[in-house]
């Protein structure tokens, strides 16, 4: 079956709501689109130089995911000593040392629909959620989350706690994103279809939303979502989290702040957080 066939088939099965519950033809598609998810061969957000964001949202990648839960019942299931209840549709997935994803012993689990790369390594705990794609020689370190949909490049370091939220609705809006070589830092969140180009660098405790200005003192502007394009973080960015004055009422009078992550520089070959920060405080 071609992509175009398999698209056709979904937005039809879609479309026909609960109608399509109990239909062998629907879940016999949606079981294509879940395999073609795990290979890789499908995504809910790809490359494309011509989108306006360099990525292309694929609304009916999306649509057959909705569709799985679904046609889902609930369903038992075990793997190992640990005992699930969930969408008969999304079992937990199962690997082996053929697909050189390592997966290391004590709590983790993979959904089935997520696609995980060769060379991937898994610290425990931690989660991989449907329609996620997680490409080569990326670490999921202990705690972190990789939700519904994000889509995770080459090399990518998500630390310790950190949240990469998902967006599998509205369907054609575009889910979180880190491109190749990206550092994400111990407890930092990513959330609403932020994009954070290749090679950034986001230290621990970087919250980014589609509500949050980011302001980079490099090239003295100020970076916001609007409402065509998400938060997009540039490429090289180091990113910390920072904080900036409330000028009126209550909150002046009080002496507050609110949370603002800052670009304190661009990565190079030399990128020394550490000192970066010390000479922004001198």
């Amino acid at each position: 079956m071609t992509t175009q066939e398999l698209q056709a088939a979904v937005e039809r099965h879609f479309a026909a709501g609960p109608a399509a519950i109990g239909d062998a033809a629907a879940m016999d598609i949606f079981l294509i689109l879940r395999t073609a998810l795990e290979n890789g061969e499908a995504r809910a957000a790809a490359p494309d130089p011509e989108a306006p964001t360099g990525w292309r949202v694929n609304a009916w990648v999306k649509q057959g995911i909705l569709l799985g839960f679904r046609l889902g019942a609930l369903h038992d299931s075990a793997a190992g000593s640990l005992t699930f209840v969930d969408k008969h549709t999304y079992p937990v997935r199962t690997f082996t040392a053929s697909d050189s994803v390592r997966l290391v012993p004590g709590g983790s689990s993979v959904r089935a629909g997520a696609y995980l790369a060769r060379s991937v390594v898994c610290m425990p705990p931690m989660y991989v959620n449907v329609g996620a794609y997680v490409d080569e020689g990326t670490m999921v370190d202990s705690h972190a989350l990789v939700g519904s949909c994000a889509q995770i490049g080459k090399r990518v370091h998500l630390s310790a706690a950190a949240q990469v939220g998902g967006v599998l609705e509205p369907v054609n809006a575009s889910p979180v994103i880190l491109e190749d070589d990206v550092l994400v830092g111990g407890n930092c969140g990513i959330y609403e279809g932020a994009i954070v180009r290749k090679g950034a660098v986001l230290a621990s405790g970087t919250i980014l939303t589609r509500g949050t200005p980011v302001f980079d003192l490099v090239n003295g502007t100020i970076l916001r979502a609007t409402a065509e394009q998400p938060l997009i973080i540039p490429p090289n960015a180091v990113v910390v989290p920072g904080s900036r004055a409330v000028t009126r009422g209550k909150g002046s009078e009080w002496g507050l702040s609110l949370y603002a992550p800052v670009i304190v520089k661009y990565r190079d070959e030399k990128t020394d957080l550490s000192t970066t920060l010390e000479d922004l405080l001198r």
